[in-house]
């Protein structure tokens, strides 16, 4: 059935979002991808970063399997991708519910833009703002990129394409029991009935990372000219390789003949055809997807490379790809896919997530001046300023403003078929964040992390957890994140630790009773201690000291001496003018405090506690 709009008396609700809410303020998020011969246990690795602009919905739900009668229709709205993703009913997931709003007044619920025929069954997966993880392991990681062309969803004025990648994410977790089928079907649905991204400064297409316990794909979309249907590609990367998604697409040379490792639209060659980008294998070789429908990078020149470099700058550094280029659209300089140094594992894709150039010439942190004098590497979003002084910082692949971060790690291995897939969860972002596993197969989603708004703090919320940690933390960064990365390898391999016993578990007794219990334990322990860490953070760095109970309170560290140089210190105020005249040391003294400190004895209370401090040492 090809999508209808649902004119009701709920159409005006639906115009208002459209118009005036700001929606799909994706802000490039980073995706990785690795093979499972690439991978310390065989796992096929995928993840997103979520970098919205703290208005990005980070709420992590359950959506149980169904069983639908037929024939019937799958409903499809609108994906605004800020908080609320969806309100509503038809999708059976509380969370979503309309709530009340301050008058009393529950929120409208929103309305399809269209529908598509449903299937007899669908599976059971995890979501956030896409499509995270179904029970048959299969994994999305999403990156808007640049296109081409663009088109307007249903329902807003012009509007021809029915999907979002959101929506797709959402299906083909529904449907999909391989990565294959995955791509498949996103790709047949978008040109069935139309296809939208994010747009405005963004672009107009998106990219995803797509994988289930044996392989692992990336698929490329964006609207076809007319704005009815897509034009895609999809390319399986080997399975001793890892690949980098950084908002612009990747894909290059497409063969149409390879189906074991490429799956594409008829559109992509007919479309270069009729366009004249392309004039046909004999003539141009094969079709570079990229070349042909890439609008390059957005933002600025570094916002995706900067990240790929700096992806396989940790992964494979001794290929030394370059940190420089012309123009990554026309003039690739990093490959679609690389092989790692060594095999790599979720703890690394943490790391890789939180990095931030540490310790190369882009790094935001360090001794640089715009990172303050405790090296933050924090860099707000653009205001008034930089209206007036036009430039752009680096873009790291680590964020502030990042609403969740999640690896997907699709397993084969004989101790995890019971438990499947594990959803490695950090809400918020990943400098704060301690990545937290969930299971398909837990009966919900506890509420520390199925809740959460960026409008309304919540110290129940696993959300403002993370949050709050990451921004108590530039009290002191260079200080703090030591006691955040800490705290965070603790947890992550704690978290490791428990997942292997509970697949042996399971695997011992059938029974997720158990599994689960220690699960949903493990989650609340999380939360808890990133609060506890917060706390911990506030104390011991609060108003420019550090405090380390009970001896060693107030400790003074002042500023580094860099920063103490570049900010002219040394021409502030000078000594005072009046020679001091009290208490000039006597050379032949034999006080105690002549002898401690080699210069005027104290005096007064100093000269006490100086005194009280020294019995307490002897």
């Amino acid at each position: 059935m090809k999508p209808s709009f649902f004119a009701n008396s709920n159409h005006l609700i639906l115009v208002i979002i459209l118009i005036t809410r700001e929606f799909i303020h994706t802000n490039g998020c980073t995706v990785f991808l690795v093979g499972k011969d690439a991978t310390v246990d065989g796992s096929v690795l995928v993840s997103h970063s979520n970098d919205g602009e703290f208005d990005t919905d980070p709420r992590l739900v359950k959506v149980n399997a169904a069983e639908h009668s037929a024939p019937t229709e799958r409903p499809i709205y609108f994906s605004p991708e800020s908080y609320p993703r969806y309100v509503g009913y038809s999708r059976d997931i509380p969370e979503y519910f309309p709530r009340k709003d301050d008058l009393g007044e529950y929120e409208a619920s929103f309305v399809p833009i269209g529908s598509i025929p449903q299937v007899p069954h669908t599976f059971a997966y995890l979501e956030d703002t896409y499509g995270a993880v179904n029970e048959k392991q299969v994994g999305i990681g999403e990156s808007t990129c640049s296109g081409v062309f663009g088109a307007i969803p249903l329902g807003a004025p012009n509007g021809t394409a029915l999907l979002s990648v959101d929506q797709l994410t959402q299906i083909a977790m529904e449907r999909s029991s391989s990565a294959r089928e995955a791509v498949q079907l996103m790709g047949s649905l978008a040109e069935e009935y139309g296809f939208y991204g994010a747009g405005e400064f963004e672009g107009t297409a998106e990219s995803l990372g797509v994988t289930d316990p044996d392989e692992a794909w990336i698929f490329h979309i964006l609207p076809d000219p007319s704005g009815t249907s897509a034009i895609w590609a999809a390319q399986k990367i080997p399975d001793n390789s890892m690949s980098v998604l950084a908002n612009m697409f990747i894909i290059r040379q497409v063969d149409p003949d390879d189906s074991d490792n490429f799956l594409m639209s008829d559109s992509v060659h007919s479309v270069a055809l009729d366009y004249k980008w392309w004039k046909g294998k004999n003539k141009d070789g094969l079709l570079d997807f990229t070349k042909i429908y890439s609008d390059g990078e957005y933002a600025h020149k570094f916002y995706s490379g900067r990240r790929m470099w700096g992806g396989y700058h940790l992964a494979c550094p001794s290929k030394r790809f370059p940190s420089n280029y012309v123009d990554l659209q026309s003039d690739p300089v990093y490959p679609v896919f690389a092989q790692p140094d060594q095999p790599l594992s979720q703890l690394d894709l943490f790391r890789f997530h939180r990095y931030t150039y540490q310790g190369t010439e882009f790094d935001l942190g360090g001794d640089k001046l715009a990172a303050g004098p405790f090296g933050s590497p924090d860099r707000w979003k653009a205001g008034p300023g930089e209206e007036e002084v036009p430039g752009n910082w680096e873009r790291s692949i680590g964020l502030y403003r990042t609403s969740d971060t999640y690896v997907v790690e699709s397993r084969s291995l004989p101790t995890a078929t019971g438990t499947g897939a594990i959803l490695w969860f950090g809400p918020a972002s990943p400098h704060g964040t301690a990545f937290t596993p969930f299971l398909v197969h837990l009966s919900d989603i506890p509420k520390s992390f199925r809740s959460g708004h960026h409008n309304t703090f919540d110290r129940k919320s696993g959300f403002w957890a993370a949050c709050f940690v990451h921004n108590i933390a530039n009290l002191k960064w260079s200080y703090a994140i030591k006691d955040i990365e800490a705290r965070q390898t603790q947890l992550e391999l704690a978290s490791v630790a428990m997942v292997s016993k509970m697949d042996e578990l399971y695997n011992a007794n059938q029974d997720m009773t158990e599994v689960e219990s220690v699960y949903q334990q493990n989650i609340a322990a999380v939360v808890s201690s990133l609060w506890s860490l917060s706390d911990e953070i506030m104390f011991k760095y609060a108003s420019g000291f550090v405090n380390e109970a009970p001896n060693n309170m107030s400790q003074m560290v002042g500023y580094p001496a860099w920063w103490l140089k570049a900010v002219e210190y040394s021409e502030g105020p000078p000594p005072p003018p009046t020679l001091p005249k009290c208490c000039e040391p006597d050379d032949s003294s034999d006080s105690f405090l002549r002898k401690q400190t080699g210069t005027a004895p104290l005096t007064g209370k100093a000269a006490m506690k100086e005194y009280l401090k020294m019995q307490s040492i002897s």
